[in-house]
């Protein structure tokens, strides 16, 4: 941070420029100040982070073991806390990232209350996550650097210089963020406009899918939509000239299908001649060939190498695709999108398996050799039991005895120890490097891990507070862990930015300052 020597001295110019005025100003710690805030706005955000992320992409062409990750996030806090722990454990942030989960916004930041995953949000609540993500985010950077000032104020002799060398090479808590803009909240038009305030908040990666927009449904659901591929790439046409308009260049659009699970769509796609991309997506559809006098009232019928085939439509006036084809109509979504624009692609499955990935990977690259996706390891898939039943299934094919085993029944702890579950519990520990290397993915993500980990620990703490435990159930299941393991938020005063205020307290008001970090702070006894 050389930057921070050099905005010691041109403060102290603009100092001396304004004369006495400006005596009770101090040139370091107006350099401190900067120091701890690396990132004027949310562009600079997602241009610094843009970078961050194309460089990954480009190693991870080179070495498919250099694959990225990252945890959903519903609340700045919890995102801060993950790269906090990041940085405890591994000294770097190097190719691990943050997911806005869409489904979380519904659930737990919307105004009606918990809602399901299908776009009746707020759509303004998605850009605002973005905003205080990095604002918890930048916090994190500035406690963690007035830290170190302090240090530095105390320190003498060799150990000074050790501490300079920690603030000259700081690693900012800030990474890049994959952003979940759904299906588009409405037309292109307002996609693009959604899609400004995310930049503008600072996300260099937006996620969209090509679900119906107003009858979007959760991936893991039942009852998926899609649209005709024209109208999905006018919305990342959208997305890219949003970018390009902010001077975000190198912003990543990450194209998602959902066609493996949808068997309907809303339209029928316009097509020109045979063979062209309406053409392509109509053919997919559930035909029966009739001739003119046996149409009906209202039918729809269209015209295929010279037949008239009626499409069956529900009563819903959807339209069904055939069975069977939802991989097909996958790999032609995701060669389409790659080539109109998109970056990285998102095929979401109903099963973690690599051979399904990487089959359809494979078609893929027949076309474009370097297409990488995205993968949701998502927590509606029930790992333990589908990866017991491919464990399952590769012993019996390898011809090993399985009558020991029901099954379905796999997931019963009575399994646990067993051989088929260690191995099972291997190939869930490989899976992300096993899948980047065989089958393209570059992001790794859980959508929606800390839905569940507050879930899961609150019911843990309930149950030992509000019963024999008493005071004991926190103490020991809470405290002494933060304490023994190092977690920074039990000096909670301290997290929340006590300590970055008496700092700013005595900038500004010298030796009056009055400071909450004295020594009948309780915060003291951590």
């Amino acid at each position: 941070m050389a930057q921070y020597q050099d905005d010691i001295k041109a403060v102290a110019g603009l100092k001396e420029n304004h004369g006495s005025a400006w005596n009770a100003i101090n040139p370091e710690y107006a350099a401190r100040m900067r120091a701890q805030n690396k990132f004027k706005t949310g562009l600079d955000i997602a241009k610094y982070t843009a970078k961050i992320m194309r460089a990954d992409m480009a190693a991870y062409d080179a070495d498919s073991s250099k694959y990225t990750q990252s945890l959903g996030c519903w609340h700045g806090f919890i995102g801060q806390q993950k790269m906090i722990s990041i940085k405890k454990h591994f000294n770097s942030t190097e190719r691990r990232y943050l997911y806005l989960s869409g489904w979380m916004v519904a659930a737990l930041r919307s105004e009606f209350g918990p809602l399901p995953d299908q776009s009746m949000h707020e759509k303004t609540s998605v850009s605002a996550l973005i905003r205080e993500l990095y604002t918890f985010l930048r916090q994190a950077d500035a406690r963690e650097l007035g830290g170190l000032f302090r240090e530095l104020d105390a320190a003498q002799g060799p150990a000074k210089a050790a501490i300079q060398a920690k603030i000259d090479n700081h690693v900012t808590h800030v990474v890049p963020i994959i952003a979940d803009i759904d299906a588009g909240f409405g037309n292109a038009e307002a996609t693009y406009l959604l899609a400004k305030q995310f930049i503008e908040a600072g996300a260099c990666c937006i996620q969209i899918e090509n679900q119906v927009s107003d009858e979007k449904q959760c991936g893991h659901q039942d009852g998926k939509v899609t649209v005709p591929h024209e109208d999905f790439l006018a919305k990342i046409r959208a997305i890219r000239y949003a970018f390009l308009e902010l001077g975000v260049d190198d912003g990543i659009i990450v194209a998602r299908t959902d066609s493996l699970g949808a068997g309907l769509t809303k339209q029928i796609a316009v097509t020109n001649t045979p063979g062209d991309l309406g053409d392509q997506y109509n053919s997919f559809l559930d035909c029966e060939e009739l001739s003119a006098d046996q149409l009906g009232n209202g039918d729809v019928i269209i015209k295929r190498d010279g037949k008239l085939l009626r499409p069956k439509r529900l009563p819903s006036n959807l339209f069904q695709f055939r069975a069977g084809t939802g991989e097909a109509r996958c790999v032609l979504d995701c060669v389409t999108a790659l080539q109109n624009g998109a970056d990285l692609l998102w095929i979401e499955t109903e099963k973690p398996h690599i051979a399904q990935i990487g089959g359809m990977v494979s078609e893929i690259r027949k076309v474009i050799p370097n297409a990488k996706l995205v993968y949701n390891n998502s927590p509606s898939f029930n790992w333990t039991l589908n990866f017991r039943q491919q464990a399952y299934d590769a012993m019996k094919a390898a011809g090993k005895d399985v009558s020991a085993y029901d099954r379905a029944q796999l997931m019963s702890v009575e399994y646990d120890q067993t051989e088929l579950a260690k191995l099972a519990d291997e190939k869930i520990r490989t899976f992300q490097a096993d899948a980047s290397r065989e089958a393209g993915i570059f992001h790794h993500l859980i959508t929606l891990p800390t839905y569940h980990t507050a879930a899961l620990s609150t019911d843990n703490l309930a149950k030992e507070y509000f019963g024999d435990q008493g005071m004991l159930g926190y103490v020991a299941g809470v405290q002494r862990k933060e304490i023994r393991q190092g977690i920074a938020c039990v000096k909670h005063q301290n997290m929340s930015g006590s300590d970055i205020g008496d700092d700013h307290k005595e900038y500004f008001s010298g030796e009056a300052a009055l400071k909450a970090a004295g020594k009948d702070n309780t915060m003291n006894q951590f």
